[in-house]
């Protein structure tokens, strides 16, 4: 048995070399490739290596990294809590500390399907509110206005809560768009339409000079809250397309086998068709969630500093003055690690629902 295994092992090993080996140079044009982007490397990654670790200044001041010619990862060393909190009291950093960790917390045990009970629907909320509370300095004699948040607690904050409220305004949306009342089909194709034709950056200006004006006298949201209610629209429309497309993969027959077994149009939809049709757009909603991570650095426009634009104002310190490519470096890691272990999780999500199903 032993020998057997050992075997398999050496023909499976042999194959994926084999189909390595074509991949890269199997034809002529995948040989030019190949060529083209071991050259491309080799242009690429020596002066990377010099300028990132050769030259490096590890440590000291602003004047001893232009004495060297490398990256100068003293800066992030001294700029590092700044470009995760911004402006947020150093004194109290621990609170968004704790929301990093609640929201990573939360986004994992979502991600899991052992997880996927009426009680994570309860603790959404509960998590959220908790959150809030802790950013804005509840229950303690400091309280710290929105205008001081900022970094990665903002972009996690923003980034999981408004997909996650976007997404069942979304299925609505959805069938609505497939729906055979006229009226409801109408209304919710104007709203998709205008909502996709609209830059996000008009969005944020609507929720900061249009939806105040829309309110009584006198009464007026956090800029953070208008901000993620018309973020949470504006993905709505996006998300609902990925649903409808789900949706539309769906044969009409099992609806109809649904209504025939005297299954209401709910229920069908709960327990036959949205099952199914999501898991056929997960690779659509995880490239949404990533796109949607990326897009949360648009919120500087209205003033809030997020990882991105923290990293940027951390360069703008006079003691470290222009160390932009050090800053967006970090920046680019955190974004990397959370993007790549959505795309895997994806993957991951996909073999096992293919399996649960077979």
């Amino acid at each position: 048995m032993t020998t057997g295994f050992s075997g398999a092992t050496k023909h499976s090993r042999r194959r994926r070399i084999t189909g390595l080996r074509n991949g890269l140079f199997g034809t002529l044009p995948n040989t030019v490739i190949t060529l083209l982007t071991v050259a491309t490397l080799a242009w690429i990654i020596p002066p990377f290596i010099r300028w990132a670790i050769l030259n490096a200044t590890w440590s000291g001041t602003a004047a001893d990294c232009t004495a060297r010619d490398g990256a100068c990862w003293a800066f992030v060393a001294a700029k590092l809590r700044f470009i995760f909190f911004a402006f947020y009291p150093p004194d109290l950093q621990w609170r968004a500390g704790l929301v990093i960790l609640i929201l990573a917390t939360l986004l994992v045990a979502s991600a899991l399907p052992r997880f996927w009970r009426k009680e994570l629907l309860i603790a959404w909320p509960i998590a959220v509110a908790a959150c809030w509370l802790l950013l804005g300095g509840g229950f303690s004699s400091s309280p710290v206005p929105s205008n001081q948040w900022g970094g990665l607690p903002v972009t996690l904050f923003v980034w999981a809560v408004c997909f996650a409220a976007a997404t069942p305004i979304a299925i609505l949306l959805a069938l609505a768009r497939r729906s055979g009342l006229g009226g409801f089909r109408t209304l919710s194709v104007i709203y998709i339409e205008v909502m996709r034709g609209t830059p996000m950056v008009a969005i944020l200006y609507v929720a900061m000079l249009i939806l105040p004006m829309a309110l009584p006298d006198g009464q007026l949201f956090d800029k953070m809250i208008r901000a993620m209610i018309m973020i949470t629209l504006f993905w709505a429309a996006y998300v609902a397309e990925v649903i409808r497309a789900g949706l539309q993969a769906i044969p009409n027959g099992q609806q109809e086998a649904a209504t025939a077994l005297g299954i209401g149009y709910w229920r069908t939809m709960q327990l036959v068709i949205l099952p199914q049709a999501l898991r056929i757009v997960i690779p659509g909603l995880v490239n949404l969630a990533i796109g949607f991570l990326l897009a949360t650095s648009l919120l500087a426009v209205i003033g809030i500093f997020d990882l991105l634009n923290a990293a940027r104002a951390s360069a703008t310190d006079p003691s470290w003055l222009g160390f932009y490519n050090e800053a967006y470096l970090v920046v680019a890691l955190v974004y990397f690690v959370i993007c790549f272990g959505a795309s895997r999780y994806s993957l991951w999500l996909e073999r096992r629902l293919r399996g649960n199903r077979n």
